[in-house]
């Protein structure tokens, strides 16, 4: 059986912040005119939430793919509260993506381990450390996050695929961007709508360079690496993760994950047009007959 090398470089995780007790910390959710969402999971259980937040996106796991946020409900309630105002959804979600290989606590055997509703572009998965079998790792992570963590109607969020070097990769980039394609899938599958959260280091380290026919190219992505909402600002030119897409999102941390939204909202559609109104028809005279037998209107004010 072919060993997979592992890597897991140290990186600051997403949400990975103290959490105060109080939500009066929680600005600056406007400067100067630029609202800002928050993201939030794990870490914030039992603690502080930041308040007025544009848009929220949650954690669907504890840190790691396959495990359970003890906090989402909560959590996506208040999400679910936030005041809008931007392109965002009030409400998104994100999940942790790793290629553990042989060394996870689960990885398929074989094809017959995960049903999928289309051919992997990989070939079949013979149990090593193949990019086929990746691929059906991330097709069934996914599953588990759609359908085995409390997520409501799943296929009406956004989600992202939280892509960083702190969870465990493989050397092999080939393997480690067929368990994202195969994330992807099976969210897409059930019609939802699919980003990448990252930075460009980070992303190409774990995936390298994408084949022109993955699914991940075009999708739209949340960058990391700001500092400030001035430079969240700035990123937003920055490059997407992936040919095709577009950057959406920009985060910062300071007390909180703060984040930036790049695509200005949809304008207001325009008013409906007034109604036509036809002017008033002239009023028909009423006519009497003179003394000669000829027609004429009769006069509403006397003549002397």
């Amino acid at each position: 059986m072919k060993t997979a090398k592992l890597m897991a470089v140290a990186c600051l995780l997403l949400a990975w912040t103290a959490t105060p007790t109080s939500p009066a910390n929680a600005a600056p959710m406007e400067v100067s005119g630029i609202v800002l969402g928050s993201d939030i999971s794990w870490p914030q259980c039992g603690g502080g939430l930041p308040v007025g937040q544009a848009f929220g996106i949650v954690g669907v796991n504890d840190g790691r793919p396959g495990t359970a946020n003890p906090c989402f409900a909560e959590q996506l309630g208040w999400a679910s509260g936030s005041a809008g105002g931007t392109s965002q959804p009030a409400a998104a979600l994100y999940v942790n993506t790793a290629n553990p290989a042989e060394y996870g606590g689960w990885w398929p055997a074989s094809d017959a381990d995960v049903g999928m509703s289309r051919p992997n572009p990989y070939g079949s998965c013979d149990g090593t450390a193949s990019a086929a079998c990746a691929y059906l790792y991330g097709y069934g992570i996914a599953f588990d996050d759609v359908n085995h963590y409390g997520v409501p109607e799943p296929a009406k969020h956004m989600w992202w695929l939280d892509v960083e070097t702190g969870n465990a990769w493989s050397w092999d980039t080939v393997a480690n961007a067929a368990d994202i394609e195969g994330m992807a899938a099976y969210l897409q599958s059930i019609g939802a709508a699919v980003g990448i959260y990252s930075t460009s280091y980070q992303f190409g380290v774990i995936a390298g360079q994408l084949h022109p026919d993955s699914n991940l190219n075009g999708l739209k992505s949340w960058l990391a690496g700001a500092t400030s909402t001035e430079s969240a600002v700035e990123l937003c030119s920055a490059p997407p993760l992936t040919a095709g897409g577009v950057v959406a999102l920009t985060q910062f941390t300071t007390d909180f994950d703060y984040n930036y939204s790049c695509i200005p909202p949809a304008p207001p559609p325009p008013p409906p047009p007034a109604p036509v109104v036809a002017p008033p028809k002239p009023p028909v005279p009423t006519l009497t007959t003179d003394a000669s037998g000829k027609q004429k209107p009769v006069l509403s004010i006397a003549q002397n």
